[in-house]
C-alpha cells in the first residue's frame, strides 16, 4: 500500500514527532498538520521549538530545526476513529526510528502512543525506549482534541530537547 505522506526523517534529529495517521486535511494537502484546527505548527513556535511561525507547506524544512515527522498509520488517513488500529505498523515505526536515531521520539497524542506501546500511557517522558529514542506522549494538537489541549507538556519537552 502507499505511504500517504512521507516521513520527514534523517539521521541526528533532536525530536521525532509521530501521530497516529494524516488527517483527511493533511491528505488532502500533502502536508503535515493541515487542518484548520490543529495547533501543531503555533505550538512549535510558541514552546521555542521553531524560531518562526511555520505553515504545513513548510514541513520538508523541519530538519533544519532538528525535528521530524512520521505517523504510526502510514495507509490510511482520516480521525483516529476512522483510521483505527488494524494498521498500526509498530515495527515498522521502531525500525524507522533506530535508523534516524532521534534524542526524542514524541508522540502527538496518546492514541498513537498507546498503540506503539501496547498500554495506557499519560503525559510526558515514559519509561522505555523505542527504537533507542527516549519516548514523550503530548496532547494530541487536533482541532478534535481540544478539550484535552495542555501546552505544558510541550513546554516540557522544549525544554528536554535543549538539554
Amino acid at each position: 500500500m502507499t505511504e500517504v505522506l512521507r516521513d520527514v526523517l534523517e539521521p541526528g534529529l533532536r525530536v521525532v514527532f509521530c501521530g497516529t495517521a494524516p488527517g483527511t486535511a493533511s491528505a488532502k494537502a500533502g502536508a503535515y498538520y493541515a487542518g484548520p484546527g490543529n495547533a501543531f505548527w503555533q505550538t512549535l513556535h510558541l514552546t521555542g521549538l521553531t524560531p518562526t511561525q511555520l505553515e504545513p507547506g513548510d514541513f520538508r524544512l523541519l530538519p533544519t530545526y532538528g525535528i521530524g515527522l512520521t505517523d504510526i498509520c502510514k495507509v490510511r488517513y482520516g480521525s483516529d476513529e476512522e483510521v483505527g488500529t488494524g494498521e498500526f505498523d509498530v515495527s515498522g515505526l521502531q525500525a524507522r526510528i533506530a535508523d534516524a536515531e532521534p534524542g526524542i521520539l514524541a508522540f502527538n497524542g496518546k492514541n498513537a502512543a498507546r498503540g506503539a506501546l501496547e498500554r495506557a500511557v499519560g503525559f510526558g517522558p515514559q519509561p522505555e525506549q523505542l527504537g533507542g529514542a527516549a519516548v514523550w506522549v503530548l496532547p494530541s494538537t487536533s482541532g478534535a482534541a481540544r478539550r484535552f489541549w495542555d501546552i505544558d507538556p510541550w513546554y516540557e519537552l522544549a525544554t528536554a530537547c535543549q538539554g
